[in-house]
């Protein structure tokens, strides 16, 4: 049994270098490697998540415009839509206002032509009163004479 604590106690004392080797190994593995590798990959995690965070807000933003644009142009169509509304209205009011000036030069026109065709037709009944005597008694001139060289 000596014997083989002997020969584990000569493979302690042989293991203890390489023990002493594998510790510095992963002693310089996790300075030289691990570290700069963890910050690298934590660096590029962060950088990945703040480009996505930085593209979900751009996305934000440009949704946002989208709906100010949407909204604005909504705004200018009803601008024009009530520009054209007041347009036709005033186009109808000038158009009433036009056909009333029309109606009521015509309605003047029709009462002076009917003034003038009353004055026209008391004219020629004053005419013909006058000349209704004198046309009278050319008839009874006419008239007699015949009956008047009848009897004679």
């Amino acid at each position: 049994m000596d014997e083989i604590l002997q020969q584990v106690g000569t493979l302690l004392l042989g293991a203890i270098p390489t023990a002493l080797l594998f510790i510095v190994l992963v002693l310089a593995y996790q300075f030289l490697i691990q570290g700069p590798l963890s910050r690298t990959l934590k660096e590029r995690r962060a950088r990945t998540q703040g480009a996505v965070e930085e593209a979900h807000k751009a996305i934000a933003r440009a949704e946002e415009r989208a709906q100010e644009y949407a909204n604005k142009l909504r705004q200018a169509r009803a601008e024009v839509y009530k520009a054209r509304e007041q347009r036709i209205k005033q186009w109808s009011a000038e158009r009433d206002a036009a056909l009333d000036a029309a109606r009521l030069a015509a309605g003047q026109r029709v009462s002076q032509a009917k003034t003038e065709l009353e004055a026209q037709a008391a004219q020629a009944r004053q005419a013909i009163q006058a000349s209704a005597g004198e046309l009278a008694s050319r008839v009874v001139r006419a008239v007699l004479p015949v009956a008047a060289g009848g009897t004679r």
